[in-house]
């Protein structure tokens, strides 16, 4: 038999498998931990003993283990101890406490400061399994989270922004630099130019990229509701207010708050907004306790502040306070170069989306696209784009596919070299595609009675394919 220190951390691999999650159990009476290492064993886990908090804290630092029952009172130290050690070492694994009726109190307490749950004792193995089990199942939805956010911050890095020009190149220079700080930074631009682009871009290559990224349009909040928007509101404290609810700035904590159209915010919310980022502190709406805030600020409008502060529309301490660090977004018309490459991108999505055989642009179509001078920015480009794909009848767009706004769709539509159906009736061949088109939706539309879904499925292309198509063609 080979000797073991009473005091050193026992292994119980019951499921070796390489992908078995891993369980730490602490308790100085044996016999708990033996019966907990053998039902959580059953269950897949391997499992590995310690005797008090500090054998814990060495074994959890040599295992990183999935999931912690920890007793609270133990020798040497205490399961309190041991859960603020472990919490340096690792936030996030769970720590599930088993304690005495009497330490309830002592075991909220300890779930304020970072432990998943607790158990009091003597437990039900039932419940155990049950809280076990939640606890791993939250652990593999943080893990998710956490893999979907490194996603998403890779599809920010300003090396994967399309562009061709060099006043964009020179703006993603700018980006890289501000978002190493935690400067307050102000975004102007015409709507449509990707302000929150640029915000998420400056959000997630910065230190604060592992934290939230909230978004608040002030334009799209009532007025009366911003103040408990930004702030949050205590329970009571208006009509509707059944309980308290965190504002903007508290599900930001140690991320970035980004505040679209920031010049429609009211005076009163100005001075609010103001303190916040003097003081870093704010009160929730019925509330009297000051809250600690640890968030970035971006902003941005479409708006000229600097007007608006002369018409004594927005105030000019809050101006400067904002106005740490400017970044003006490129309209389209100032960016040809991107036209053609964005519009490719935007044929590539739409396609796929659609599920629509559609591979490039005419080159009249691509005339038109350069011609025209995108008052509506990226998002105009992309809804022409959009639109352009669904109502194309082959694998190129062209001119006529386009929206009519575009400008030289109905110039291009009298080409006298369109070539000419052979019957003689005048109609070009795309116009006769098109009555084809039209005469075989509406008959599949009868065919399932109306039914648009049923439709597209017939006709193999998406539903909102089929809704461009039956407004094009006026068929009801």
């Amino acid at each position: 038999m080979t000797n073991r220190s009473p005091h050193a951390p026992t292994s119980h691999a019951l499921a070796p498998h390489a992908l078995a999650p891993q369980a730490l159990i602490v308790d100085d009476e044996e016999g708990i931990r033996q019966m907990l290492a053998a039902v959580l064993g059953k269950e897949g886990f391997a499992v590995t003993t310690a005797a008090d908090g500090a054998e814990a804290v060495a074994a959890f630092a040599a295992s990183r283990p999935d999931v912690v029952l920890m007793d609270i009172r133990m020798p040497r130290m205490t399961g309190l101890q041991a859960l603020s050690e472990m919490r340096r070492i690792d936030r996030s694994t769970a720590v599930i406490l088993m304690t005495a009726f009497a330490q309830v109190e002592t075991a909220v307490q300890a779930i304020k400061d970072g432990a998943f749950d607790y158990i009091i004792k003597p437990f039900d193995i039932a419940e155990v399994k049950l809280l076990v089990g939640r606890a791993l199942q939250m652990r593999g939805l943080r893990d998710d989270i956490a893999a979907l956010h490194r996603e998403l911050s890779a599809s920010y890095r300003t090396d994967r922004i399309l562009t061709n020009s060099p006043k964009m190149a020179d703006l993603l220079q700018t980006i890289a630099k501000v978002a190493k700080s935690n400067a307050t930074a102000l975004i102007t631009g015409e709507s449509g130019t990707g302000k929150e682009l640029v915000a998420a871009a400056i959000h997630y290559n910065s230190p604060r990229g592992t934290g939230p990224f909230v978004k608040v349009n002030c334009a799209a909040v009532p007025e009366g509701l911003l103040e408990s928007e930004f702030f949050g509101h205590e329970k009571g404290a208006f009509t509707g207010a059944v309980a308290r609810r965190r504002g903007r700035f508290e599900q930001a904590e140690h991320g970035t708050l980004f505040l679209d159209e920031i010049g429609d915010i009211s005076p009163g919310l100005q001075v609010k907004l103001l303190r916040v980022l003097q003081e870093r502190e704010f009160e929730r709406v019925g509330g009297t306790e000051p809250v600690r805030t640890d968030v970035r600020v971006i902003v941005a409008t479409n708006k000229n502040l600097e007007e608006l502060v002369r018409q004594n529309l927005f105030r000019q301490d809050l101006y400067f306070r904002l106005n740490v660090v400017t970044l003006r977004t490129i309209p389209l018309r100032e960016r040809p170069e991107d036209v053609r490459l964005l519009a490719g991108h935007f044929l590539q999505r739409f396609a796929a989306e659609n599920q629509i055989d559609v591979t490039g642009f005419d080159d009249r179509a691509v005339e038109c696209l350069l011609r025209y001078p995108w008052p509506g920015n990226i998002r105009e480009l992309s809804n022409a784009v959009e639109r352009a794909v669904v109502m194309s009848t082959g694998s190129l767009i062209f001119p006529e596919d386009l929206p009519e706004q575009i400008g030289c769709a109905a110039a291009c539509r009298e080409e006298p070299d369109e070539p000419v159906a052979a019957a003689g009736d005048g109609l070009t061949l795309r116009a006769k595609i098109s009555e084809y088109e039209a005469r075989v939706i509406a008959e599949a539309l009868a065919r399932n009675a109306g039914n648009r879904v049923k439709t597209a499925q017939e006709l193999g292309i998406s539903r909102r394919s089929l809704l461009y198509k039956l407004q094009e063609y006026g068929i009801s």
